[in-house]
């Protein structure tokens, strides 16, 4: 028995019919007697058509009860999920179909099943006993394959719930799309370890957001910093009553103005974290009891975090606070890409390096300066555009911001800045000038010449992923583009 299927089973046992899942939208509702006899249907049905433990099954499904749902009971029965966007254009779909190579599909509202290979998978392809299949977002090459076990997903899922203590009396609440490792570890396995019930939506809405967290009686809120920021732009008159202990921010980083701004307007703490996909989600974590620093990621928990910098070919500890790169291994970390992945992101010691940047404080935290990639080389002045957007968001009338190279033909690149103003779009301008003006003084009393952005290009929005994380590629793009202007 996977141990995932151990957890339902045990979950199951408990006297009475306790909630595992619910649909915010709607009355439906999953209980934990309801999962384990959907785990015993998934396997009677997938063995009836071939599709042997190991397998790879496509998920596609296009409400989110019935999404959850079919993936956690797949996992159970001893095949690895490979989730998809149900919602991607059919190019993006089959760019993931082509690399995981399913033997099954689940799509449509009837959940149909679709033999995909009549072939038995050979050895080599053939997965774990339980698992889930991702790929990366190959925005810069083929698509990475992520082939996490049901050991791996299960050690993590239970950090989580340990990091935020999560009990059988708590009610979570995620938005977050289903096909991301974040949903599936932090907000249905965690609950699943925790014995507790998630609350599944469709999307964010900042419209009677509280209201629906009042009435669905949350205690927790699995988020990314673009949802805290929209919160925090716009708080209530008055602070909800409700049961919140906390609200959970990951997947990107999370400015530390708009970390103060959203606890001060709704007394409600928010626990920033690090994870990523080959981690299983959750890599470090600011402790609910314990001091929580704004800017940080937290400390380790259940993975091996260490910075370096290289020296001789090789790699070294960089004592704190000198910013290098992070590296990480653990139980819960893959070992190496799956289907012939590339193999130079670890070393021989199991270490991954991770291609963030950033440093560990005195005290143990982690602060993330920004991808490797993202370092903007200003006449071989290294630039981390963290620094400067976090004074950016600091500014009154500055709801989001980015900053990322633009090409300069003396000094090779120079930051450009991108800002949403708050309030209305577009703005006037005599509002536009007010506004740079501040930014410029900003930046003045903040940065050497060198690390200020040549300037400030006022948008609507910033361009974002599914995941809520900037699209820094786009904004480079258009940078590039503002720069051929010129």
């Amino acid at each position: 028995m996977s141990v995932i299927r151990d957890l339902i089973e045990r979950a199951a046992a408990r006297p009475g019919e306790a909630c595992y899942l619910q649909d915010a939208a709607g009355a439906g509702v999953l209980t934990y007697a309801g999962l384990r006899r959907s785990v015993l249907a998934w396997s009677a049905r997938l063995d009836q058509a071939g599709i042997a433990a190991g397998a790879r099954v496509a998920v596609s499904l296009p409400d989110p009860l019935g999404y959850a749902t079919a993936l956690v009971s797949i996992v159970a029965a001893g095949r690895v999920a490979v989730p998809l966007d149900p919602g991607a254009p059919r190019a993006e779909a089959d760019r993931v179909l082509a690399a995981a190579r399913p033997d099954a599909r689940v799509s449509g509202r009837e959940a149909s099943l679709a033999v995909l290979r009549r072939d038995p998978p050979a050895e080599a392809e053939r997965g774990p006993a339980g698992g889930i299949y991702l790929c990366t977002s190959g925005t810069t090459g083929t698509p990475k394959g992520i082939l996490l076990q049901a050991g791996q997903l299960a050690h993590v899922a239970a950090q989580v719930a340990a990091q935020h203590r999560l009990t059988a009396a708590d009610r979570g609440y995620c938005c977050l799309p289903l096909f991301h490792i974040n949903a599936e570890v932090v907000g249905l396995l965690a609950t699943l370890t925790a014995g507790s019930c998630l609350v599944v939506d469709r999307k964010f809405s900042r419209r009677g957001f509280w209201a629906m967290i009042e009435r669905q009686q949350i205690t927790w809120v699995n988020a990314v910093p673009a949802i805290i920021t929209v919160l925090a732009l716009d708080p209530p008159a008055v602070r909800p009553a409700g049961r919140v202990r906390f609200i959970r921010s990951a997947s990107a980083p999370l400015p530390a103005p708009t970390l103060r701004r959203f606890e001060q307007a709704f007394g409600i703490p928010v626990v920033e974290t690090y994870g990523m996909t080959e981690a299983a989600s959750m890599i470090t974590a600011n402790p609910l009891d314990g001091p929580r620093k704004a800017g940080s990621v937290g400390l380790p928990a259940g993975a091996e975090v260490r910075v370096v910098q290289a020296d001789a070919g090789g790699y070294v500890p960089c004592p704190a606070p000198l910013v290098g790169r992070v590296q990480i291994r653990g139980p819960g970390i893959i070992t190496r890409y799956a289907d012939g992945g590339p193999a130079g992101a670890f070393d021989p010691d199991g270490w991954l390096d991770t291609g963030d940047l950033g440093h560990f404080d005195a005290d143990g935290y982690l602060f993330l300066a920004g991808r490797s990639d993202d370092v903007i080389n200003r006449g071989g002045e290294k630039i981390y555009p963290r620094e400067i957007e976090d004074v950016l968001l600091a500014q009154p009338g500055v709801a989001a911001a980015a900053v990322v190279a633009a090409p300069d033909q003396v000094l090779g690149q120079r930051p450009v800045a991108y800002v949403v103003p708050a309030g209305c779009w577009p703005a006037d301008q005599l509002d536009q000038a007010h506004l740079d003006e501040l930014l410029h003084k900003a930046c003045a009393a903040a940065f050497p010449r060198p690390k200020r952005p040549s300037e400030f290009c006022l948008v609507p929005a910033l361009p974002v992923g599914s995941t809520g994380k900037v699209s820094r590629r786009r904004l480079r793009e258009m940078a590039g583009r503002l720069a051929t202007l010129r």
